[in-house]
């Protein structure tokens, strides 16, 4: 939640979900630009969330995931096979999500 707000007071547009399955279906019905997700989600992991949107073999939305728990070369490794286009350990360092999320927002007038 703590993420949620700091992107809100950026100025970004955000959804929020507590599990796998719902994050798929706001990220099929909103369209976001960018999907920060927990690796550790109840009901799908982030993986499986990552896998699932990647399916169709598109690039959008831009793929981050985050993680207390998983945080090791493996892990990472597992991570970019899925999808995901960066791996953030918790705690994360919001200027470096900044940074990743700013490409996106001089495109859209943020």
């Amino acid at each position: 939640m703590t993420l949620t707000a700091l992107l809100r007071e950026e100025g970004y547009e955000v959804r929020w979900v507590l599990n796998g399955r719902d994050a798929v279906g706001v990220i099929e019905e909103f369209d976001p630009d960018v999907a920060i997700l927990d690796i550790a989600m109840p009901g799908m992991t982030g993986w499986d969330v990552a896998r699932a949107v990647r399916k169709g073999d598109s690039d959008r939305p831009l793929l981050i995931a985050i993680s207390g728990q998983y945080t090791k070369g493996a892990d990472k490794a597992l991570a970019q096979m899925a999808g995901f286009n960066h791996y953030l350990s918790k705690p994360c360092d919001p200027n470096i999500l900044m940074d990743l999320l700013a490409p996106l927002s001089r495109g859209i007038g943020k």
